[in-house]
């Protein structure tokens, strides 16, 4: 008995105007993720609108975004910030089919970010559960301790966000006795940063470099059991199934999240100095990283238990 071979789907290309607003998109100097993102968002709402892209630019009017929006919110229960990043995409799209003729001008005026909530800060781990995931990446089966441990140190210890993370290799990574950098060749908008390593990262880095017999200086940072390159879904699920065998309930676990930890930790450590963490962080705003200086749930919660009117104080 012989198996039926199954053929394997092939991929259907992009219609022509697709690609030409992905060039226009590449052109903008966004970076590369970004460009990615809005694709995927614009295919997401295309299949919502018509099914698939056509070979034509479809039809779309305003009503057609409200339209969208609502579902978004309503049938999806997508966050402010999702709904938001996929307004955008949309956004984008119309103003570049208006310049080219595609499509009626102003459509895109119609599209309306929703209102979050700005005041409060990012919510990242405390001490006791950083410490609790560096445990358990400690203790990863299969010989990858050393680089769980190191991966997990390198986003708490650097804020770097999980792109750039995977994009390292050996040569990005400076080590001495008393010093240390990592080098991310091309952050958002294709901005390049240096990033200090405290002894902290340096001692894990170490570590597990040691162990490396491959570690020439363009071979990738972290690799992957079959020595392959740690692409980033793969960081994201062994950021998000360490943080399960840790046991870290509070809130969902991801690369982003230990970002945010070290930047409210770079804070604490040194209040008031944002312009020192935005370019640690690659931000080009000081309001962009501005809001790790606003009032967390704890904190107010913490103030309103001492207000003299509290009467169970």
């Amino acid at each position: 008995m012989t198996l039926r071979e199954i053929p394997t789907p092939t991929a259907i290309p992009d219609p022509a105007w697709l690609t030409a607003f992905r060039v226009a998109l590449e052109r903008a100097d966004l970076a590369v993720a970004t460009v990615h993102g809005y694709l995927k968002d614009v295919r997401l709402f295309l299949r919502w609108h018509a099914g698939a892209p056509g070979a034509e630019f479809p039809t779309i009017n305003d009503l057609d975004l409200i339209a969208y929006r609502r579902h978004l919110t309503a049938e999806c229960g997508l966050r402010p910030a999702t709904v938001n990043r996929r307004l955008e995409a949309l956004r984008r799209l119309c103003r570049w089919a208006e310049v080219e003729g595609r499509l009626s001008v102003g459509v895109a005026d119609t599209v309306r970010p929703m209102r979050s909530e700005r005041n409060r800060q990012p919510v990242g781990l405390n001490t006791a559960e950083v410490h609790a995931l560096l445990r358990t990446a400690g203790t990863s089966g299969h010989g990858h301790a050393r680089r769980d441990y190191a991966l997990i140190q390198m986003l708490v210890q650097t804020g770097l966000r999980v792109g750039e993370l995977a994009a390292l290799r050996c040569a990005d990574v400076e080590v001495r006795e008393r010093s240390g950098h990592v080098r991310v060749r091309d952050g958002k908008g294709g901005k390049a940063r240096e990033v200090p390593l405290n002894a902290t990262a340096r001692r894990a880095l170490q570590l597990y470099l040691e162990r490396r017999t491959d570690a020439a200086a363009d071979a990738p940072l972290f690799l992957s059991g079959r020595n392959a390159p740690l692409p980033i879904r793969s960081i994201q699920a062994i950021v998000g199934r360490l943080a399960r065998r840790a046991h870290l309930e509070r809130r969902p676990v991801s690369p982003h999240t230990l970002r945010h930890t070290f930047a409210l930790n770079f804070l604490k450590a040194n209040p008031g100095k944002l312009v020192e963490l935005a370019s640690l962080l690659g931000h080009e705003s000081l309001d962009t990283t501005a809001v790790y200086t606003r009032p967390s749930r704890d904190d107010l919660a913490a103030d309103l238990e001492r207000s003299p009117l509290n009467a169970d104080r």
